[in-house]
């Protein structure tokens, strides 16, 4: 398989940090944490996994979670995400994916190819796709494959 360089985020909003990109993370693991704050499973299981993943892996590796609304647009705004950051008591970045062209498919993920959310997302340090993972992966899984980048 040949590697795929991570596309960089379109992102409208941040929250919980000034603009990242992704090529001033080189050097770094990333977790690209796609979600929607009404998924039922990114509620359950995803951002929750993302948020232990911050706790635990500090600052070795850098989360980004990824509101990417693909449908109910007019419920989840930047208004009602802030609430749910909040809420949830979220620290990591938290990029809004900016509007698709003409589609209800946000840009990041269209440039990702995502199929849905939850999806977490694995970028060495090179800034290359290592792990692509859609719905619930199980946090043993998830550990381990962040583990084996941070000891590359």
């Amino acid at each position: 398989m040949t590697p795929t360089m991570a596309p960089e985020i379109a992102a409208i909003r941040w929250f919980n940090s000034e603009p990242l990109t992704l090529s001033a993370l080189r050097g770094r693991v990333v977790l690209l944490h796609a979600f929607q704050m009404l998924c039922p499973g990114c509620v359950s299981h995803g951002t929750p996994q993302a948020k232990k993943a911050h706790e635990i892996f500090g600052s070795q590796l850098a989360v980004i979670g990824l509101h990417t609304v693909f449908e109910h647009h007019a419920a989840m705004t930047p208004v009602s995400l802030e609430a749910f950051i909040h809420e949830y008591r979220l620290t990591f970045p938290v990029a809004v994916d900016a509007p698709g062209d003409g589609t209800p498919i946000p840009q990041t993920m269209q440039a990702y190819g995502m199929r849905g959310t939850p999806t977490h997302i694995l970028i060495d340090r090179a800034g290359t796709i290592r792990h692509h993972g859609f719905g619930a992966e199980e946090d043993m899984a998830l550990g381990a494959r962040i583990a084996a980048l941070l000891a590359e």
